[in-house]
């Protein structure tokens, strides 16, 4: 069973200008190599993201702008971490159950994959990943 002490928030490097601040993602930042990206814009503050599991891939995930919170949940214990700041990652592991929601207004989530978009990776199915981690 995975545990949630694999979970962890990332200090992003920034660069502190009077013109503005600057946060850089390199190879040393976080703990794999990025073969995706993709942002969540324009979501409704009533609607929520995610629903699902990998079995592989690792995500960072980032609030660029505004704040949403993220329920991450092991199989056995459930967890909110709201993300609200751009030079914070979230580091989300294998089989852990995710699901975004309490977007604010003009909230975008950027999304660092550890691997590209496999439809087989993906668990959808609460019950199934339930069954996924227990073995």
């Amino acid at each position: 069973m995975m545990q949630f002490n694999t979970i962890k928030i990332i200090d992003i490097p920034k660069i502190t200008d009077p013109r503005g601040n600057l946060a850089v993602v390199e190879k040393n930042t976080i703990p794999f190599k990025i073969k995706r990206i993709y942002y969540l814009y324009d979501v409704p503050s009533d609607a929520f993201r995610g629903g699902h599991a990998h079995k592989e891939q690792t995500e960072l995930l980032v609030a660029l702008s505004g704040s949403f919170e993220v329920v991450l949940d092991d199989g056995e214990t459930v967890q909110k971490v709201m993300l609200n700041k751009p030079d914070k990652g979230l580091l989300i592991p294998t089989r852990t159950w995710r699901e975004l929601e309490n977007f604010s207004s003009g909230a975008v989530c950027l999304v660092l994959a550890s691997d590209e978009f496999d439809e087989n990776d993906y668990i959808r199915d609460y019950k199934a990943f339930k069954s996924f981690v227990s073995t």
